[in-house]
This record gives structure tokens, sequence and C-alpha cells, in this order.
């Protein structure tokens, strides 16, 4: 086992997603020495399919499939999942982190003001959105445009690649918070997997990480687990938390497909606007998809003679607030099936979904095998770790989707910026 060059940091960040790149950001900024490890690769975003297939549809690493062979991906690449991600700005849980001692207000205001959040001007919504958001209001829904995480002036209308990671720049990413990091003299490693946490006297020392096809030691002050939903809890299972990974959400979703015969698109933002449905406990919203996906879909569920309808297709999502349940294997295995009660949320999306479509003249409307994104709750707040989101194991951190103590099905990029910035002022002034 080698010694990272013997040198000790002040910050081991473990994962670049939101969570993670905001901590390194922050830290850097204030003029702390930091390591960020990051399993998945850091090459250019160059928007192909090819590359998208690699970062987020690889078998048994960021595609997972559940016991009831639900798929669930998760980009594994520098950036996380955001690089995938549509850019859009859910606001944050903000009453719900209160009831955990979590103030975030501050956070928030900060985001706004670091990065573009607001909805898409008119001009850069696309045909299909137009459509579906006009047969919703046309049917009472008060469906309105999401804010999100875009800059207008760097979009190309048309360019249909936001499901293949931006190449333009105008979507913001954990990228851009890494790149801030490393300029501020963070140091980036990729290829690295981290096995375990090194403590001692109940303190966490360091990391152990597999690079190149060898073990490595990286030493700090304070370590921060930021892999993700999946990833997070399984090094800490692997240091003697078997409750890590417990009783989870995972954002299961359909999309709901139909054609029409007068508009031709499939090159737009998705998610451009919706409806959070927060009674019925899911959220519906446009959602063009890239065609290789679209396809896919499709293919599963038996609809071949629909491959070639694409740039025709108007598609609405469904993503339901999902119960608590379920379990991780030690190597990070899917283990949950869904609950009667959330496939009833998905089936009256669904039902919600077909009309609006139909109303706007579509055809043939037919729906995807369940889906999910976004998992969390696997190490939760007030659990596994505290209103600081610190371990047992003094200096140990965890800042991902994982701490999340609720589902509540919405994206949660915001949320996981806001709390990457609270937890930096802590490391930096702990209270």
């Amino acid at each position: 086992m080698k010694a990272l060059k013997d040198q000790e940091y002040d910050a081991i960040v473990v994962g670049t997603g939101p969570g993670g790149a905001t901590v390194a950001k922050e830290l850097a900024q204030k003029k702390r020495s930091v390591l960020m490890l990051e399993w998945g690769n850091n090459e250019p975003i160059n928007g192909t399919k090819a590359q998208t297939i690699r970062n987020l549809g690889t078998p048994g690493k960021s595609a997972l499939f559940t016991n009831e062979m639900l798929t669930m991906v998760r980009g594994i690449t520098t950036g996380g999942s955001s690089v995938y991600y549509y850019g859009t700005a859910f606001y944050p849980p903000v009453e719900m982190l209160k009831k955990y001692n979590i103030r975030i207000e501050d956070e928030i205001e900060e985001v706004k003001t670091e990065l573009p959040v607001a909805p898409l001007p008119d001009e850069l919504m696309g045909p299909m959105a137009k459509r579906i958001m006009n047969s919703a209001l046309e049917l009472g829904y008060d469906w309105r445009k999401m804010p999100k995480f875009i800059d207008p002036d760097k979009c190309r209308p048309e360019c249909g690649k936001c499901g293949y990671g931006c190449p333009h720049g105008a979507k913001w990413t954990a990228r851009h918070f890494v790149e801030q990091a490393r300029k501020k003299g963070a140091t980036l490693i990729n290829g690295a997997k981290v096995t375990t946490v090194l403590t001692e006297n109940g303190k966490a020392q360091g990391v152990v990480f597999r690079h190149r096809q060898s073990s490595h030691r990286a030493f700090a002050k304070q370590v921060i687990l930021a892999a993700g939903g999946i990833g997070s809890p399984v090094i800490l299972r692997a240091l003697g938390y078997p409750g890590a990974g417990l009783d989870f959400f995972y954002d299961p979703l359909i999309a709901v497909m139909g054609t029409v015969s007068d508009v031709k698109g499939g090159k737009e933002i998705p998610m451009a606007a919706g409806i959070h449905m927060e009674s019925e406990g899911y959220v519906m919203t446009d959602m063009t998809l890239p065609s290789t996906l679209y396809g896919l879909l499709s293919a599963q569920v038996g609809r071949i003679n629909q491959l070639l309808n694409h740039p025709k297709s108007l598609t609405i999502m469904i993503k339901a607030k999902d119960s608590l349940g379920g379990h991780l294997s030690d190597s990070g295995g899917v283990r949950k099936r869904l609950s009667g009660s959330d496939k009833q949320k998905l089936s009256r999306g669904y039902e919600r979904a077909k009309q609006i479509l139909r109303n706007a003249g579509a055809k043939t409307v037919y729906k995807s095998n369940f889906l999910a994104a976004h998992p969390g709750g696997t190490v939760k707040i007030n659990d596994l770790v505290n209103s600081n989101l610190e371990t047992d194991i003094k200096n140990l951190f965890v800042c991902d989707c994982s701490v999340i103590p609720e589902a509540w099905g919405l994206p949660p990029t915001f949320t996981l910026l806001c709390l990457g910035k609270r937890l930096a002022k802590h490391l930096v002034n702990p209270s």
C-alpha cells in the first residue's frame, strides 16, 4: 500500500457530485488544501451517445438493477450525475430540514446569486414542451415553467444534448465547481475508488483507495464522503456501520409517450415546465428524451412500431415520492421493491398524463417500465450523521443525497449545493 507522497491535506473529498464539489470549492477558496478523489474519469464532455453510455450506462457500475429489474442510473464521472441531469433547480425542502436543526436560508440566497437559477426564456422552450404546457393549462393544471441551472446566453436551441452532457457549458454541472477548486489549488485524482476510511482513536485520519490497480493511502484532518446515495453508505458499511444503506428512497419514475403528426421536435431542453402534485405525491413535467433512451424505453415495452417516431413524440415524466424501504448489499446492490402505494401514485400520474397528451392531439399513448434516480436517505441526518453532517467518528462527514432524512420526490441538486456550502462553513469555523 502506497502513501500519497506522504502529504497531509486539510480535507479529502470523496466524490465530485454537487455536494462534494461544493465543499471542495468552498474550502479551496478559503485556502484549505483539498484532495478530491473521483471513481470516474475526467474526459471533456462531448455530448456523444458513446460517452454517455460509458459514464451512465455501465451495468453494475453506473446502471444498477433492483430485484424487480427496475433500472437505476447514476453518473460515474467528474461531476457525477449532475453532468447528465436536466438542470432543474427544484427549491430545497426548507421546512423539512428545519425539523432536523438545519437552516439553509442563507445558502439558498448564495446559490441564487452565484448560479443561473431561472425559468427558460420562451425562445428556449421547444415545441413539444409548449404543446404539453398549453394542453395542461387548457385542462386546468397549474403547469408552470421550472427554474433551471442553465445560462440562456450559452444555450443553443435544438441542440438536443442535455441528456448527453452539455458540451457548450450552458448547463451548470458540478464540474464547474471542481474546476474552480482546482484553480484555487485543489488536487483531483480520477479513477480513484475509496474502499475505507483510516481512523485512529475515534478520529478520521485519511482514506484507502484503489488507483491504477494499486492500493494507496491519503491523509487529511477532515474526510468528507460525497460518493452519492449508493457509494457513501457502502464505504460506511465497510467501516462498521451496518445501518448504512437501510430504508432509503430512489425516486421511481415512468415516461408517458404519445405521437403527434403536426409537431416535429425531439431536440429541446427537457423539464422546461410542469406541476408538483404534492398532495398526490408526484411531479409531472415534459420530458423530451434523447433518441437512444426513447428507443430503449419503447422497445422494452414492445412498442417496436414507435421506434422511428422520436421526433413526433410528446413525453411526460411522472416522478413519485416513494416510501422508505429496502437495503443495499455490501457491494452496493439495490434491494428494494416498489410498494403498492408507490405504484398507485405512478398509476394516477399516468392517467393524468394520458389525459394531457390526448388533449394535445397525441395518439398511441403508452408508458415505460419503472426507472429510478436520485437514491438517498441511506445515511440519514439524526441517524448516522448529526446536524453538522458528522458521523460519530470525529472529522468524518457525509455530504450527498444519502443524508437527506425523508423522501420528497424532487431532484436534489439545489439542496445539495446548500448543504455543501453549509458544511464548508462548519469545517472552516466549527461552532
